[in-house]
């Protein structure tokens, strides 16, 4: 407790005791000693009482600062102890969920509509220490995914952000006309006609939803005990996390899929280039110089690349004359290294760069991972089908901010 409390909780007492020692008409000797002790001490605590509060307001400020937070942080404990081998019970035998995983769940089904059981994308990654059973293969470090979906991905490489919306649609308003600056052609003259300033809109809407199966054989489950949360996780993680990364650039925004970048060049304003030449730096060179000239980036070191592998096999084995560097040394002394992703077509390579803290994408993901069990269609085996379901959206704000190469060809 703090110091000041503790004096102003005294100075309350000694308020009291000498309330009912004035209220006598004659009081005795001993309460009119009493009652200068108590004076006496009640201004002693005065000083006191203001000493403590100087000395406790960088205190005070601390705390405040802790309780601004303390929601966040209380949340995050609690994901920490959720238990994916709860879900999986509760869904197998209908066991009831308790502690942190409970709290968080109904929290999740307070906030959105779930057909199953509500998982928070933080769950699915993989924890420190965490161990499985010794029938089961030896646990490696995995990269998170899903609520930290880009590390190591090629999305994340070339600046796509991600974005969790809990219901509804996100707009992105941008501008796409305004001022004009003029000059004055007389003394008198108007410096120029007036522009109207106009926006269009971007938007991320729950309209594309898809999801991860995986059939739970009843062997596994009397099997694996603790580490079939950790093979759940690992098997959900690989499946969406994939799938992100591959809608991010090559989503057709047909059959249930967002828009991803390459087929969406022309619906988003993004510039394709038919290079139709070899790979060099020069190739890429020409691709910056734009850039640069859109008024988008001012160095090179600023652009996001990525292309397939084989365009990496091209520029590293293209030596410039008779020197000991290739093409490859060239392009990463500019731009830096650039992800290298089966994702991206052949042939094909995508620039990015983020311009006034305005990433070159966005990624939405709606909510957590809908986990619903399936016990029907597996029953004769005793198999259990779960499906965890994902809401996401893709789109890009500024085609400015992007520009994809094609035809990029092998080196003569």
């Amino acid at each position: 407790m703090l110091e000041s409390v503790k004096i102003a909780r005294r100075q309350s007492e000694i308020r009291s005791s000498l309330s009912e020692l004035v209220g006598k008409e004659s009081p005795t000797e001993d309460e009119t000693r009493s009652m200068e002790t108590l004076d006496a001490e009640y201004r002693a605590n005065e000083t006191r009482y203001r000493a403590a509060l100087i000395a406790e307001d960088s205190e005070r400020r601390e705390a405040g600062e802790e309780l601004e937070t303390r929601d966040d942080k209380e949340y995050a404990e609690l994901l920490q102890r959720f238990e994916l081998r709860q879900v999986a019970l509760a869904i197998d035998e209908g066991r009831k969920l308790d502690g942190a995983t409970a709290e968080i769940v109904e929290e999740m089904r307070s906030k959105g509509g779930y057909q199953g059981i509500p998982v928070p994308y933080a769950a699915l990654e993989t924890r420190a220490g965490e161990t499985v059973a010794a029938d089961q293969i030896n646990q490696k470090t995995i990269r998170p995914i899903i609520d930290r979906i880009f590390p190591g991905s090629v999305a994340e490489k070339i600046g796509v952000e991600r974005i969790n919306i809990a219901s509804g649609e996100l707009a992105f308003p941008v501008a796409t006309a305004g001022a004009v600056f003029g000059w004055q052609t007389t003394e008198l003259g108007n410096v120029g006609a007036a522009s109207e300033y106009q926006t269009s809109e971007r938007s991320l809407s729950p309209d594309q939803t898809g999801g991860a199966q995986m059939i739970i054989s009843r062997k596994a489950l009397k099997q694996a005990g603790e580490g079939l949360e950790a093979a759940i996780r690992r098997d959900l993680n690989a499946a969406i996390g994939t799938e992100l990364d591959r809608v991010v650039v090559n989503g057709s925004g047909a059959s249930g899929e967002p828009l991803g970048m390459i087929p969406g060049a022309a619906t988003y304003g993004i510039a394709s280039t038919a290079v139709d030449a070899e790979a060099t730096w020069a190739a890429f060179r020409a691709a910056v110089v734009a850039f640069m000239e859109a008024n988008a980036i001012t160095s090179a070191s600023q652009v996001n690349l990525a292309f397939d592998p084989t365009i990496w096999a091209e520029l590293d084995a293209a030596y410039i004359g008779s020197t000991a560097v290739t093409e490859w040394d060239r392009l990463t002394k500019h731009v830096g290294t650039p992800a290298i992703s089966n994702v991206i077509p052949d042939e094909t390579a995508i620039m990015t760069a983020n311009v006034q803290g305005i990433a070159p994408g966005y990624l939405g993901l709606y909510g957590g991972v809908d986990l619903i069990r399936d016990p029907y269609t597996k029953a004769a085996s005793g198999s259990l089908v779960l499906t965890g379901l994902v809401t996401a959206d893709f789109t890009v704000p500024r085609g400015l901010q992007a520009r994809i190469l094609t035809g990029i060809g092998p080196v003569a």
